[in-house]
């Protein structure tokens, strides 16, 4: 059988983002105010976001308008192709028809490029001069600094410092599109010293980046910040991906009975599964979305749906998620931009109401599904895109032993080209598998239940 990939013209890109909270039938909770455990509203949110990222935060419309300044920056790499592997159902021997979204095509080399752009641009709409923020992997960092570039805004960006450490080559491309980075946790911010007075040696978390972009941004009223993931508008700018896949589908004659992406705050997830989900919400087509996390940061399989802060100084307002405890520090795994504790608002709800799926692998497994299908296939995966394909890998297996020949489509969120030292050390047998042990998950989120308000308890 030969490959077959299905391109959209230009024309044809979709023109709007999807919000799912229009057809959620639970609401997700409000975010709370940490002292008060009340209710806050947009303006709370007004020192680190402009206003129409704000607006779309909090919006319920089910779809908002992409700007035309936006559209055109996404045509340089947009739409995205749709591919059927054929050489990975050879390579598996599976009746089952596998499709990939190939987001490796954008300049960043990831997903995270559908949402830097549009938060620099509303940014540069808003007057910001720069915008701070945190970076794991640095698919994130190296987007938004490339769309900073875009629209003329300076650009400091705090990477977790093992990433920092195993990834110098992303901190090359971040300076290159004209960012400044800095290892977190670093000594430059109060929540910094904080850590490395109690921990002098540790190796950093989302949390903690999260914690000293925050605190830099609300110190300047030029500076705003901007996430990579877990808020509603960086889940929402995503849909693209899924909205083009809709139409890529159409043109294949076939959909999918399986939606797979990694989850570490969402926006992979969101991106890929979200426009499908609108279809089972409303009644017209059943799937099933798997949302798959690493077992050393099993927030979705093994944490608990609470309320809590999205960095681990607690500058961030409470948010209703699953979470292993703000204070969680994840094991030095590869998979950079999958290590953090918590979970999107919006994922944690659909989770919450069993409208998606959540699986936990270890890294092993993950990269060697990342080999099988670099050789089948030719594409290097990131490492936060194997934990997607392992599962794919296993979802295949299921066919295999049944006969069943389902659709299963996953996104490839991005290349793995800057990762050769992760597959280099999975080659040389210095990978091992992390679990959590049971005490350790308890004591985290354990940590957190002062934060609770009454209501979550009624």
């Amino acid at each position: 059988m030969n490959r077959k990939k299905y391109f959209l013209e230009e024309s044809q890109m979709p023109k709007q983002w999807y919000n799912i909270v229009a057809d959620m039938p639970t609401k997700p909770l409000p975010p709370l105010h940490p002292a008060t455990k009340e209710p806050i509203g947009p303006d709370a949110l007004a020192p680190l976001f402009p206003m129409e990222l704000i607006m779309q935060e909090v919006s319920q419309e089910r779809y908002i308008n992409i700007p035309e300044e936006v559209l055109e920056k996404y045509r340089i790499y947009r739409p995205s192709p749709l591919i059927r592997a054929t050489e990975l159902e050879k390579a598996l021997g599976t009746p089952a028809k596998i499709y990939y979204k190939y987001e490796g095509v954008s300049p960043s080399g990831s997903h995270k490029t559908n949402t830097a752009i549009p938060q620099a641009y509303y940014n540069k709409q808003a007057g910001t001069k720069k915008i701070t923020t945190e970076t794991g992997a640095g698919q994130w960092g190296t987007a938004l600094s490339y769309a900073c570039a875009q629209f003329g805004i300076k650009c400091d960006i705090y990477m977790v410092k093992v990433s920092f450490e195993q990834k110098p080559y992303r901190k090359i491309m971040m300076n290159t599109y004209g960012a400044n980075v800095f290892a977190s946790p670093s000594n430059r911010t109060q929540a910094g010293r904080n850590i490395l007075a109690e921990r002098p040696d540790s190796k950093g978390s989302l949390g903690i980046a999260i914690s000293e972009a925050v605190e830099m941004a609300a110190s300047d009223e030029n500076t705003k910040y901007a996430l990579g993931s877990v808020l509603n508008h960086v889940l929402l700018h995503q849909t693209i991906i899924g909205e083009e896949a809709l139409l890529q589908f159409e043109m294949a004659d076939d959909y999918p009975d399986i939606v797979i992406a990694p989850l570490g705050g969402g926006s992979n997830f969101a991106g890929i599964s979200f426009p499908f989900l609108r279809n089972k919400l409303q009644g017209k087509k059943d799937i099933r979305a798997i949302a798959v996390e690493p077992s050393s940061c099993p927030k979705l399989t093994r944490g608990k749906f609470m309320y809590d802060f999205g960095d681990t100084e607690g500058y961030t307002p409470l948010l209703p998620m699953f979470t292993l405890g703000h204070h969680f520090e994840p094991e030095a795994i590869h998979a950079g931009g999958l290590r953090y504790h918590g979970a999107s608002v919006l994922c944690s709800q659909l989770l919450k109401d069993g409208l998606i799926e959540a699986a936990a692998l270890p890294q092993l497994e993950c990269f060697k599904a990342g080999e099988i299908f670099a050789k089948s296939e030719g594409i290097i995966p990131a490492p936060e895109s194997t934990h997607g394909i392992a599962q794919v890998i296993r979802e295949a297996e299921v066919c295999k032993k049944t006969g069943e020949a389902k659709t299963i489509l996953f996104n490839l969120s991005g290349h793995g080209f800057l990762d050769m030292l992760a597959y280099g050390d999975y080659h040389e047998g210095k990978l091992h598998d992390h679990e959590l042990g049971y005490q350790e998950i308890e004591s985290s989120i354990a940590k957190i239940t002062d934060l609770q308000p009454e209501f979550i308890n009624a």
